[in-house]
């Protein structure tokens, strides 16, 4: 919170320079009727901003954890597979890809997406080869140790997976993917070019009929800024509950 106070006295200290242009913050004034109007259309866009990066960061997740396991797999056609996926879903940028599943599968496939469904499912594909690689990290940083004391349970590789890799991989993971979902939140901007009315589409709508692009963008940065940090907050906070729990696990 300290950060937002400084970045928006910051800003408020900006329309004091000398640097000739003339502030209009009364377009975003809760003072006046106008400006909160404004501003309640500008907060309207939040709903659509967090729906996506939830969506697209679960859909993510378990399309990561997928291609992770078949690039462990003993499998040799199963890891070319997931390499083969990896290595393409990683080299397209988000804004093709949006570009691509909302322009592009119409037309290819005859598959028509809305802007929130082909956004979630684009932004998905491209994030799950990082998740991709984050898995795979963690559960080969599990100490082997884990693997054949497992086996000398009479464990199979899915119980083994499921009740002594996964849970310890998950604990380690947890920093990046907390990290993988706060960067969803900002590009889940992307998704204002094919017309869905997130944060970024408000502000670009109300841009456009009241003139005043420097306050009105100022203000997306204080939304964006206020909701990264409160994400950032709640994965801290979640950091801190799994390593009490590993803690106690270990203890006991």
């Amino acid at each position: 919170m300290k950060k937002f106070a400084a970045l928006l006295l910051l800003t408020m200290l900006l329309s004091g320079c000398g640097s000739g242009y003339t502030w209009g913050w009364y377009v975003i004034s809760p003072s006046l009727e106008k400006g909160r109007e404004n501003l309640f259309f500008l907060a309207s866009g939040l709903g659509y901003t967090l729906a996506v990066a939830l969506c697209a960061i679960l859909l993510s997740v378990i399309l990561g954890l997928v291609m992770a396991l078949t690039a462990l797999s003993p499998n040799r056609l199963l890891r070319t597979a997931s390499r083969i996926c990896i290595e393409v879903l990683r080299s397209v940028p988000m804004l093709v890809m949006v570009l691509w599943a909302y322009y592009g599968l119409p037309i290819v496939f005859g598959i028509s997406l809305n802007a929130f469904t082909a956004g979630v499912i684009a932004l998905a594909l491209c994030d799950s080869a990082f998740e991709a690689e984050i898995f795979r990290a963690g559960i080969q940083s599990v100490d082997k140790g884990q693997h054949e004391a497992a086996s000398a349970l009479g464990l199979n590789t899915f119980d083994k997976m499921r009740y002594i890799i996964m849970p310890q991989a998950i604990r380690r993971v947890l920093p990046p993917l907390g990290n993988q979902f706060v960067y969803m939140l900002k590009t889940s901007s992307l998704l204002s070019v094919i017309g869905l009315t997130e944060l970024t589409r408000r502000a670009n709508e109300l841009i456009v009929t009241e003139y005043r692009p420097l306050e009105i963008y100022s203000f997306l940065v204080l939304e964006y800024l206020a909701l990264i940090l409160v994400a950032s907050w709640l994965v801290r906070r979640l950091e801190r509950r799994m390593a009490v729990g590993e803690h106690a696990y270990a203890a006991t």
